[in-house]
């Protein structure tokens, strides 16, 4: 992982190269919008190349997606994988922190020799790449966070996870912080993968009834004599 001067270092020379990206995060932010250059993600996809964790790595628009591609292990096996991810819909609030995607244009290629099931199946075009949810939805030791995976469709919650979904505190953080923003969506122009944000989702009484529950009734607790 790159330390944290080399990331501002970074910054720094982009932005002397790219005046005009202040202008547009000014622009963005007062509509509720944060765009990150694709040029900023190609830098952190250098870095996990640095790491060995993906070799190629490619990241290109296909607005209002991204093309991805990279080589990468996949359980021992060597492959180049590729794919256009689009989000379709973003819900984040106290109840479910749901990101759906949809994959298009799925491949997955040997690039190198192995004898692994994975090349196997690969190498017998026995794997449905044109249902990359389906495939996902039968893969061994599924992450918590899969709420749904059928046809090209890929549904992750991440209030699914125990450390969030169960933790009182996180998920008071959670419904607090939603109450007065939360994402709304994300998609690309050709050079930009932009972030939207709406305020205060549930309206101004949405947000006083979640400081009420969230912070003012748990405080007062703290003071109310416990039962015995």
């Amino acid at each position: 992982m790159p330390t944290p001067q080399e990331t501002v270092d970074a910054v720094r020379s982009y932005l002397r190269m790219h005046p005009e990206e202040l202008g547009r995060a000014v622009r963005s932010a007062l509509g509720l919008r944060f765009g990150v250059p694709l040029a900023a993600l190609r830098w952190l996809g250098e870095q996990a190349q640095r790491a060995g964790k993906v070799e190629d790595f490619q990241i290109d628009s296909v607005p209002p997606g991204l093309r991805l591609a990279g080589n990468v292990d996949l359980m021992n096996t060597p492959i180049r994988a590729g794919a256009v991810i689009y989000v379709e819909r973003v819900v984040f609030n106290d109840e479910e922190l749901t990101v759906a995607l949809r994959l298009e244009d799925v491949s997955l290629k040997l690039n190198g020799d192995s004898d692994s099931p994975i090349a196997a199946l690969i190498k017998s075009g026995a794997l449905d790449l044109s249902n990359p949810g389906t495939l996902v939805n039968f893969m061994p030791g599924r992450s918590p966070i899969l709420a749904e995976a059928n046809g090209n469709r890929v549904v992750l919650d991440m209030m699914r996870d125990p450390k969030i979904g169960k933790n009182p505190l996180v998920r008071r953080a959670v419904s607090l912080l939603t109450s007065f923003v939360t994402l709304h969506g994300v998609e690309t122009d050709p050079k930009h993968l932009d972030i939207a944000f709406r305020a205060l989702p549930t309206g101004l009484g949405g947000a006083v009834r979640s400081v009420r529950q969230n912070i003012v009734l748990p405080s007062m607790s703290r003071f109310l004599p416990r039962a015995r």
